[in-house]
């Protein structure tokens, strides 16, 4: 843009330099026609005037064009600002909803932990039980076979057979 400014300058220094160069054709008086009558006019005062006045048209185009464009690249601005909050809320909303989500889920697996953790145990509880009865019952087994076999031994000692016929 900076060129295109510079270019402009130029060609305006340009014919402000030929306009004062010439200053004398443009203020010559011609015979002009104007469709339903004749004047007598300076011929490059009004070409003169008639640049000046679509310069002036254009600038003005210009200004329009450059603020409407800025109004509403404004406008997509404050639009796009409020789609931007809309989507941080509703991307708040999901890692609310997935934060509690996440919480009922936890908390039904410890459940699940706590119940499962309770239910082995309660299963080790009774195996515990039944392992001590089992080797309780062994040993009372050992036992009355050991005290068998003692007194057998002590029958032999004393010179008593035992009748093994029975």
């Amino acid at each position: 843009m900076y060129l295109r400014t510079l270019l402009i300058i130029v060609l305006l220094g340009v014919l402000i330099a030929f306009t004062l160069l010439n200053w004398s054709a443009f203020v010559a008086p011609t015979t002009l026609s104007i469709a339903f009558a004749t004047v007598e006019a300076p011929l490059g005062l009004i070409l003169l005037g008639i640049a000046t006045l679509l310069t002036l048209l254009f600038l003005v185009y210009v200004v329009y064009l450059q603020s409407s464009t800025l109004l509403e690249s404004r406008r997509y601005g404050r639009e796009l600002q409020a789609q931007r909050e809309i989507a941080d809320q509703a991307e708040a909303s999901r890692f609310t909803q997935l934060q509690s989500f996440m919480e009922a889920e936890l908390r039904k697996l410890t459940s699940q932990t706590e119940e499962a953790k309770t239910g082995v145990l309660t299963r080790l509880d009774q195996l515990d039980r039944d392992l001590r009865s089992t080797v309780e019952q062994s040993a009372n087994s050992l036992a009355a076979y050991l005290g068998e076999i003692d007194d057998r031994f002590k029958r032999t000692i004393s010179g008593k057979v035992p009748d093994t016929s029975r």
